[in-house]
């Protein structure tokens, strides 16, 4: 029995990465968001092909913010960025050292991504239903993809590492948080 192998694979020169997050084609390249570790850090990588990924194109955008509470640990992209009028909307997971997960929000700059124009020190999301507290891994929501349909956020998100739930709202109304929050 043939095993069919991947054709386009990614993987930085040094360390190691998880949580690929994102692919998207922009402006003629192609556009890879990552965790890069071991540190935590949300990482962005570029290429014109899919295969040729250079280093000189691999770049840290965000990382925990120590004494912020929340997202003082680890951070890591969720899904693929939203294209707005105002930039990439990208919702990100992170924890703090109590390791509870929590979903925030940032927006990044559409011709230069590595550049955040905004990441309110307030998360969106946290863990709250009994099932997204007990499970696998207790005390996680992470989302995992979040399609937008006349105007509205679907964001679908792991609980506890053994649900899937979906969570609502308006688009309009995460770019406003985003963008003063």
């Amino acid at each position: 029995m043939m095993i069919p192998r991947p054709i386009y694979y990614f993987t930085p020169p040094q360390n190691f990465m998880n949580d690929p997050n994102g692919l998207i084609f922009y402006n003629g390249e192609y556009h890879l968001f990552y965790k890069h570790n071991p540190f935590g850090e949300v990482w962005l990588a570029e290429s014109d092909d899919l295969f040729h990924w250079h280093e000189d194109d691999m770049s840290p955008i965000f990382g925990p913010r120590p004494g912020n509470g929340w997202d003082e640990k680890r951070v890591g992209g969720n899904g693929v960025p939203i294209e707005t009028d105002h930039g990439w909307l990208m919702l990100y997971h992170a924890y703090n050292n109590d390791h509870v997960y929590r979903i925030g929000v940032c927006l990044l700059d559409l011709e230069d991504p590595t550049h955040v124009i905004n990441r309110p020190k307030d998360f969106i999301f946290e863990p709250q239903e009994l099932w997204e507290l007990r499970g696998d891994v207790p005390n996680v929501v992470f989302s995992c993809a979040n399609p937008v349909v006349n105007g509205t956020a679907y964001v679908y998100y792991g609980g506890a590492d053994h649900v899937i739930g979906l969570a609502t709202c308006t688009l309009d109304d995460l770019l406003n948080f985003t963008r003063k929050g």
